[in-house]
C-alpha cells in the first residue's frame, strides 16, 4: 500500500527554520560565553603584525607616519628569482604587504610554538620596513634587541 505524501509547504514546522535537533536547544559556540575567544594562526598573525606597527611607529612617528601595512593570503605572482615572495614594500604609495602564507608555511623554524612564530613574524616586519626606509633591520630598534 502507498503511503500519502504529505506536503512540506502545507505543515510548516513549529520549530521554525532554526536547528533544534531532538529538542535539546539552540547549539551554542564551541568556546562557550565563560571562556575566551579562540585564537587561530590568522588571529595570531593580525595581532603580531599589529602591535609590530605600532612600536615602529611610537619609534619612528615622522618616517611611518602616512604608512599602510596590509596582509594578504599569497602574493599574486612570483616575481623574483629568488623563490615566493614574504613582504611587497610599494615606496610609491608608502605601503607594506605582507603575505601570511609564505611567511607561516614556507620558513622553517626551529621550534614550532607560538614564541618563535610571533618572532618570525616581527623579523619580517622589521626587514620590510627597513627595506621601505633605506635603513638595516637592527637600526630600527637597537634597544629593542640589546640582549641578543
Amino acid at each position: 500500500m502507498a503511503r500519502p505524501r504529505r506536503s512540506i509547504a502545507a505543515s510548516p514546522s513549529p520549530r521554525g527554520r532554526w536547528r533544534d535537533r531532538h529538542g535539546r536547544g539552540m547549539r551554542s559556540s564551541v568556546a562557550g560565553p565563560h571562556l575566551p575567544m579562540l585564537r587561530g594562526r590568522v588571529d595570531l598573525f593580525e595581532m603580531t603584525v599589529a602591535s609590530t606597527a605600532e612600536y615602529l611607529r611610537s619609534v619612528w612617528p615622522d618616517e611611518l607616519a602616512d604608512v599602510r601595512f596590509e596582509i594578504a593570503g599569497i602574493p599574486a605572482a612570483i616575481t623574483g628569482s629568488h623563490g615566493v615572495d614574504r613582504w611587497r614594500v610599494l615606496h610609491e604609495e608608502r605601503r607594506v604587504i605582507l603575505f601570511r602564507l609564505p611567511i607561516e608555511r614556507l620558513t622553517r623554524l626551529h621550534r614550532n610554538d607560538e614564541l618563535h612564530a610571533r618572532m618570525l613574524i616581527e623579523s619580517c616586519v622589521f626587514r620590510a620596513v627597513a627595506e621601505l626606509l633605506g635603513k638595516d633591520p637592527w637600526d630600527l630598534a637597537p634597544d629593542r634587541f640589546r640582549h641578543f
